[in-house]
C-alpha cells in the first residue's frame, strides 16, 4: 500500500478551507448583508455601547441624495427636538470636528427626512443606485388631491413616501407639495394591499398618519456628528407646527351629490357675495395670523365647506370662531386698520364675547364667535340686543384641523361632523334660508338675561 503523503493533504485541507472562507465571505457581502442589515463598526470616539451602524446609514443615505442632486433636509421630531436644544453649539461651516456621535446614533429603528416635489424629478437611475449600495426601497402613493374639483375628480397618482431601508435601519423620506393656499402639504401613508407592511416599523413613522399642513420651511446648513444636514431654520417652531398640522381635504365627492339634488345659484348676486365673502376671509385670515390669533370656520361658513365646498350664497355672513383663550385686546384696532369697523360688540371676555364687522360699504359682515371650554363640552355664546337675553350654543369638545377652503389655508373642527350635527341637527343636508339664531339651533339653550347696569359695557352698537 502506498504512504499517504502528509503534506499534501494538509495542503489541500488548507486550500479547501480558504475557498469556503472566501464563499462564505462574498455570500455574506452581496446577499446577507444588503437583505438582513450589514453590521458597521464603532465610529471613533462614539459612546460606549453605541451603535453606529444607524449613523453610516444615514451617511449613505445623504451621500446617495447628493450624488443626484436630491436636496433633502431632516424633520424628524426626536432628532430635531436635540438639536434644537444644542443649536447654538452646532457648526453651520465645516464637516469635521466632531468625534461623538451624539444625533443619529440615537438607539431608534428610523429617521426622518423630507423634499420639496419641485426640487426634484424621481430618476429610475436614483433607485438602481440605491439598490447597487445595499438599500431596498419602497413608494407609497396616492391620488393628488390638487386636481380635485367640482368639475374633476381625478384620479392620477403622485408619490408622497419613500422608504429606504438598510442595515435594520429605515430613512423615511416625505416629500411634501406646494399647495394654492400658499403653504405646504404631505399625504398620509397608507400601504395598499399588495405592499409588505413588514418592511418598515410603519406605526411607528411619525409623518404619514394623516396628511398635514405646513408654513413654508426656511432651512440651515448644519454639520451633525459630522454630516452636513439641512433642517428647519427654526426646530422649534416646526416641531410646534408638526404637533398641529393634521389636514382634511374638502368632500368634493359629496358636494357634488349635494349639487346634483340641489343646483348651484348662479345668479349674479350669488356670484358677487361669494366674491366678496371670499375676500373678506382672505383679509380677517391675514389680520388674525398677524397677531397670532387661532381661529376657524364656524356656523354657517363651516357647513358650507363641509357640505358643498363653497360658501352658501343665502348665509350673508362669514363666520369665525376662537377660543377666548386666544383673544386679544387689539384684535379690534387691527381689524379697524383693515378697513372692517366694529358692527357690534356683545358680551364681555368672561361671557358670552360676540365681535361683527362690517366690510366696508358692503353688506357682508363678519361674526367672530368666542367658545368657552368647559370640562366635558364647549359653548358659545349670543345677546339679544333689545332684550339683554343671553342664549348659550353648546359642542361636544373638538380639536382643529387644517384644511383648504377658497384658495385658503384655514382651520375647521376635526370633528366636523358632530360640530355641525350639534349646530344643525341631523338633516343639515337640506338647505335650510330661513333661519333664527335663537330658535332654529338645536344646540341653543337660555342663559339667563343681562342685568340692565351692564348694558353699557355688554350690548355695544355702532
Amino acid at each position: 500500500m502506498q504512504r499517504i503523503n502528509k503534506n499534501l493533504v494538509l495542503g489541500l485541507l488548507t486550500l479547501t478551507s480558504s475557498v469556503f472562507l472566501l464563499f462564505q465571505l462574498y455570500y455574506y457581502k452581496y446577499y446577507l448583508s444588503p437583505k438582513n442589515g450589514a453590521v458597521f463598526p464603532k465610529i471613533k470616539g462614539s459612546k460606549v455601547g453605541q451603535d453606529s451602524s444607524r449613523w453610516y446609514v444615514v451617511r449613505k443615505f445623504l451621500s446617495l441624495m447628493s450624488s443626484h442632486n436630491i436636496a433633502v433636509h431632516l424633520i424628524d421630531p426626536l432628532l430635531l427636538s436635540l438639536i434644537d436644544a444644542d443649536l447654538g453649539q452646532l457648526s453651520s461651516s465645516t464637516e469635521g470636528g466632531q468625534s461623538e456621535c451624539k444625533y443619529f446614533c440615537v438607539p431608534r429603528d428610523y429617521t426622518t427626512f423630507a423634499l420639496l416635489d419641485k426640487a426634484w424629478k424621481p430618476e429610475v437611475g436614483l433607485f438602481r443606485e440605491a439598490e447597487r449600495v445595499g438599500f431596498q426601497w419602497l413608494k407609497v402613493q396616492s391620488k393628488d388631491p390638487r386636481l380635485e374639483g367640482m368639475e374633476d375628480l381625478s384620479g392620477t397618482e403622485i408619490a408622497l413616501h419613500y422608504i429606504f431601508r438598510l442595515a435594520a435601519h429605515v430613512i423615511h423620506l416625505v416629500v411634501f407639495y406646494e399647495r394654492s393656499g400658499n403653504y405646504l402639504w404631505h399625504g398620509p401613508l397608507r400601504l395598499k394591499p399588495h405592499m409588505d407592511r413588514k418592511f418598515a416599523p410603519f406605526r411607528k413613522l411619525q409623518f404619514g398618519r394623516y396628511p398635514g399642513a405646513y408654513d413654508r420651511i426656511e432651512l440651515l446648513n448644519v454639520s451633525i456628528d459630522g454630516l452636513m444636514v439641512q433642517i428647519p431654520k427654526d426646530p422649534s417652531k416646526f416641531l410646534e407646527e408638526s404637533v398641529n398640522s393634521r389636514f382634511v381635504e374638502c368632500r368634493y365627492r359629496e358636494a357634488r351629490s349635494f349639487f346634483q339634488v340641489y343646483p348651484d345659484d348662479a345668479s349674479l348676486d350669488a356670484v358677487e357675495f361669494r366674491k366678496k365673502a371670499k375676500v373678506l376671509l382672505h383679509l380677517a385670515a391675514l389680520t388674525l395670523n398677524s397677531l397670532g390669533v387661532r381661529f376657524w370656520l364656524s356656523s354657517g361658513t363651516c357647513l358650507g365647506w363641509y357640505r358643498q365646498c363653497n360658501i352658501i350664497p343665502y348665509s350673508k355672513d362669514v363666520d369665525l370662531g376662537i377660543f377666548i383663550q386666544d383673544y386679544k385686546p387689539d384684535m379690534i384696532p387691527a381689524f379697524q386698520k383693515a378697513g372692517l369697523p366694529l358692527k357690534h360688540k356683545f358680551g364681555k371676555v368672561e361671557d358670552s364675547l360676540e365681535l361683527s364687522f362690517q366690510a366696508g360699504g358692503d353688506d357682508v359682515k363678519l361674526d367672530i364667535f368666542f367658545f368657552y371650554e368647559e370640562d366635558d363640552y364647549t359653548w358659545n355664546g349670543g345677546t339679544q340686543a333689545k332684550s339683554g337675553k343671553k342664549f348659550k350654543y353648546l359642542f361636544p369638545k373638538f380639536s382643529l384641523c387644517w384644511t383648504e377652503f377658497i384658495e385658503l389655508r384655514v382651520r375647521v373642527p376635526c370633528e366636523t361632523l358632530s360640530y355641525i350635527e350639534a349646530n344643525y341637527g341631523k338633516d343639515w343636508k337640506l338647505p335650510v334660508k330661513e333661519w333664527d339664531w335663537k330658535n332654529s339651533p338645536p344646540n341653543v339653550q337660555p342663559n339667563g338675561v343681562w342685568p340692565i347696569d351692564e348694558w353699557e359695557e355688554v350690548i355695544q352698537l355702532y
